[in-house]
C-alpha cells in the first residue's frame, strides 16, 4: 500500500462536526477504508492483499496478474455505482441512524443537496445496510413475542344510491402484519419482520428459529401462540382482562411498536405496504443500538454495508416480491 498523509484524526461527536469532518474526501475515504479493512487493504474484486493506491483517483490498484483491476472503496457495497461521494453518504447515514423517528427523503435531500429521488434511493440502500445479515444466536431467558398491524385506516365508500359499500374488514385489512420478538435485558434487543399473516403456521417457525429451546416466552392471548409449551415455558396475558400479570406482559415489545408507528405516521406518513420491511429494519437497528453514541452508531451501520449492493431496478424487483408476501396488488 502506497504511503500517504494520514487523515483519520479524532472522530466527530456531533452532526455539525461530522459534516466538516467528512467534507475532506481523503479523510472520508480513509475513515471508510479503516472500517472495511481493519487488518489491511485488499482488492474488493479478488481479495488479494497485493495492492497499491492511486492517490489522484482514490482507487485500489490490484497487482495480481489474474486481476490487475482498479476498484474504488464502493465496489461490493451499498455505495457501488453511486456518483455521490462519501462527503454526502456519511452525513446521511449519521442522520438516519441518529434521528429517533427517522428522516424523510425530502428532508435529507434538502440537508445534503441532492434530489428527493436520489435521497429516497440512498435511504433504502442505508436501510439495507442496517438489516441484520443472519441470526447471530437465538434469544434466551425471558422473551416477549407480539404482532401488530401497520397502515392507514380503511376509507368509507358510497354507491350512487347513498348506501355504504360492503368492504373487507379485520385488523389486518390493507395493513402490513409485523411480527416481533424482544429479549428482555439491559439493554433489551428486538427482532422484527413483515409476515404474510398471523396464523400459527407462520409465527411458530419464526419463534423456533429465533428463540432458544427452554426459554420463557410471554405473549398475549392470540390463539396462534397456543401449543408452544413443549418447546418453551409459555405464559400469556389476556388484554381483555389485564395488561400485566407479574412478569407476564408484552409492554416491552409494545414500546418498540410505539417507536415504529411514530416514525411511520409522523415522518414517512404513508409508505407503501410492500416497503414496510425496510422501515422495520431501520427502526430495529436504531432500537438495538440506542445506547451507542451517534458516531458509534454510524460505524455499526457501515459494518453492514459490504456484500449488499443493490440497484434501483433490483430494489423495485425486491419490492415486487414483498408485494406478493403481503398480498398487496
Amino acid at each position: 500500500m502506497a504511503k500517504r498523509r494520514p487523515k483519520i484524526g479524532p472522530e466527530p461527536e456531533t452532526l455539525a462536526e461530522a459534516i466538516v469532518y467528512f467534507a475532506d474526501l481523503d479523510r472520508a475515504h480513509d475513515f471508510v477504508m479503516t472500517l472495511r479493512y481493519p487488518h489491511g487493504v485488499a482488492c474488493p474484486r479478488c481479495g488479494s492483499v497485493n495492492v497499491g493506491w492511486v492517490q489522484t483517483r482514490r482507487l485500489i490498484q490490484c497487482k495480481e496478474k489474474e486481476c490487475k483491476k482498479q476498484s474504488s472503496l464502493k465496489v461490493g457495497t451499498i455505495f457501488e455505482d453511486s456518483p455521490l461521494g462519501f462527503d454526502k453518504w456519511l452525513p446521511a447515514m449519521w442522520m438516519i441512524g441518529g434521528d429517533r423517528n427517522g428522516i424523510s427523503s425530502h428532508e435529507l435531500g434538502r440537508a445534503i443537496g441532492v434530489t428527493q429521488k436520489s435521497a429516497w434511493f440512498m435511504l433504502h440502500r442505508i436501510r439495507l445496510a442496517m438489516k441484520r445479515k443472519s441470526i447471530e444466536k437465538p434469544f434466551t431467558g425471558e422473551v416477549e413475542a407480539d404482532e401488530t398491524f401497520v397502515g392507514g385506516k380503511a376509507k368509507l365508500t358510497w354507491n350512487k344510491y347513498g348506501t355504504r359499500k360492503v368492504q373487507a374488514h379485520g385488523p389486518a385489512t390493507n395493513k402490513a402484519v409485523v411480527f416481533g420478538m424482544m429479549e428482555r435485558g439491559k439493554p433489551s434487543q428486538v427482532r422484527a419482520m413483515v409476515v404474510p399473516d398471523y396464523k400459527q403456521a407462520t409465527l411458530a417457525p419464526i419463534l423456533f428459529d429465533n428463540v432458544a429451546r427452554g426459554s420463557t416466552l410471554y405473549t398475549d392471548a392470540l390463539r396462534s401462540y397456543r401449543g408452544l409449551e413443549p418447546r418453551f415455558v409459555h405464559a400469556f396475558v389476556d388484554h381483555m382482562v389485564e395488561y400485566v400479570k407479574g412478569r407476564v406482559h408484552t409492554n416491552t415489545i409494545e414500546n418498540f411498536w410505539a417507536c415504529l408507528k411514530r416514525a411511520i405516521h409522523g415522518t414517512y406518513i404513508c409508505p407503501k405496504t410492500f416497503h414496510m420491511e425496510a422501515y422495520v429494519d431501520e427502526q430495529a437497528f436504531r432500537f438495538n443500538n440506542r445506547e451507542l453514541r451517534d458516531g458509534a452508531r454510524l460505524n455499526a451501520a457501515l459494518e453492514g454495508d459490504e456484500g449488499k449492493r443493490i440497484t434501483y431496478k433490483q430494489l423495485k424487483t425486491r419490492n415486487a416480491r414483498l408485494r406478493a408476501l403481503v398480498g398487496h396488488k
